[in-house]
């Protein structure tokens, strides 16, 4: 139940098809990692934006009211990681850009509007996620 409610109160779906976007967009660096470090090589951007996504998805979890921002950043770096790390072979950027737009749409809701009752004041009633 506490969890429940925990999740209520976040970007909850976003946040971890963010972090797995980033951790899809990790893996094809990572895996190329004799090749990665070499001059001249872009795959260390694969793992600039791979790392900055997994982070995104991971501070939308503790800073929820950041959320537009970030899904924001995360589409951007999602679409960006083509270059340097295949983007995860595509499905990390398809997963990074439904991610991105789930935090991009996630709002704090009243609790009582979400229940259909009518609101007398929404300031002084806990949140929920719409």
């Amino acid at each position: 139940m506490v969890f429940k409610k925990w999740r209520h109160t976040r970007p909850f779906f976003g946040s971890i098809l963010t972090v797995l976007s980033g951790l899809m967009i990790l893996w094809v660096p990572l895996n190329l990692y004799l090749s990665t470090f070499l001059p001249g090589s872009v795959a260390v951007i694969g793992l600039l934006f791979g790392g900055l996504i997994t982070l995104m998805g991971l501070m939308s979890f503790f800073l929820p009211s950041a959320s537009k921002a970030l899904g924001i950043i995360v589409i951007f770096l999602s679409v960006l990681s083509v270059i340097g790390a295949l983007g995860g072979f595509l499905f990390g950027t398809i997963f990074g850009i439904i991610g991105g737009a789930l935090l991009t749409a996630w709002r704090m809701v009243p609790a009582q509007e979400s229940a259909g009752a009518p609101v007398a004041d929404a300031a002084a009633q806990p949140a929920k996620t719409g």
